[in-house]
């Protein structure tokens, strides 16, 4: 996936909605229907169901111009004015791979088990549609990564990321040592089985699992976090999202790769070099009347217990 850099990306964007008082329409043609694109996974029932539930409450406010269960459409050659998602958060994974930078606004709708980012229920969504259709939502625009493998001086793969880059070994499991670059001044060497390097959005992801922290969606930061680190000292570091990172490993395995939003970009040769950059392309999610990332955060992880009986 190529990656043409646009100038500086705003990480945040609120536009006028029907709650903020705004009168004009987020949709690019104000004041006639929304051209609406649906993807969903084929093979799950809950977004079949789901699918038959929706399509004509979609249809009454809307124009369904699009309706995808293969992840197969080319967006560069459709006007859209909203992409709906139906699954959980590998499907909104997955959306993005699709887009390919096209910032086209996304709404994911939850028929799966967690979904950070697909946080709306379908009956949420039957009961927001009306008002979204509209107008009547805030569009979050979210960082983006660029990573690029460069190898003898020449970019071989390079790819967007929305929740991750990572390294990681492989048979035989070897310890690894991963040198990193900041700026052009190496900053450590890691000992330790991997390392992920988060946006906000995927700090909630394999970052979490790894220990690391949480962090507010609309920030412009990354998270670097060593896999199973052989040094204590190394602690999960939270960085500016316009540092420019590379990453060396010294001896990959076998099988060591760049992982790119759990998908396997390429496998890691001796002096190859990871670049890991913020992109100029922006993912962009509604946020509609209800949602909260605070409440996704107390739903999804069960902060509403009590440590007392």
């Amino acid at each position: 996936m190529s990656d043409s850099e646009t100038g500086p990306d705003e990480t945040h964007s609120d536009h006028p909605s029907a709650d903020g008082g705004g009168s004009d329409s987020p949709f690019r043609d104000p004041g006639s229907r929304p051209r609406v694109a649906i993807l969903g996974a084929p093979d799950r029932a809950r977004v079949l169901t789901a699918l038959e539930r929706l399509r004509p409450a979609i249809a009454t406010h809307a124009d369904l111009v699009v309706e995808d269960l293969k992840f197969s459409h080319d967006f560069s050659e459709t006007q859209i004015d909203l992409l709906i998602v139906l699954g959980g958060d590998g499907s909104i994974l997955q959306a993005a791979r699709q887009l390919a930078g096209h910032e086209i606004p996304v709404l994911g709708v939850n028929c799966g088990s967690l979904g950070f980012l697909a946080a709306l229920s379908v009956d949420d969504f039957l009961e927001a549609w009306p008002r979204v259709a509209q107008g009547g939502f805030r569009i979050v625009d979210h960082l983006m990564l660029r990573v690029s493998l460069v190898r003898g001086g020449q970019v071989v793969a390079q790819q967007l990321a929305l929740n991750e880059a990572a390294i990681l070994g492989g048979p035989p499991y070897n310890l690894l040592e991963i040198d990193l670059y900041a700026d052009g001044t190496l900053a450590t060497t890691y000992r330790c089985d991997g390392l992920i390097v988060s946006t906000p959005i995927g700090s909630t992801a394999h970052n979490l699992s790894a220990g690391g922290p949480i962090l507010r969606k609309h920030l412009r930061a990354i998270v670097i976090q060593p896999i199973s680190p052989h040094t204590l000292t190394y602690r999960p570091l939270v960085d500016s999202a316009d540092t420019e990172l590379e990453i060396l490993v010294a001896r990959p395995n076998q099988s060591t790769s760049i992982v790119i939003d759990g998908r396997v970009l390429s496998p890691i040769h001796r002096g190859d070099r990871i670049q890991i950059r913020a992109s100029g392309h922006r993912f962009r999610l509604l946020s509609v009347p209800g949602q909260n990332e605070y409440r996704t955060l107390r739903e999804k992880l069960g902060w509403g217990g009590s440590v007392f009986p």
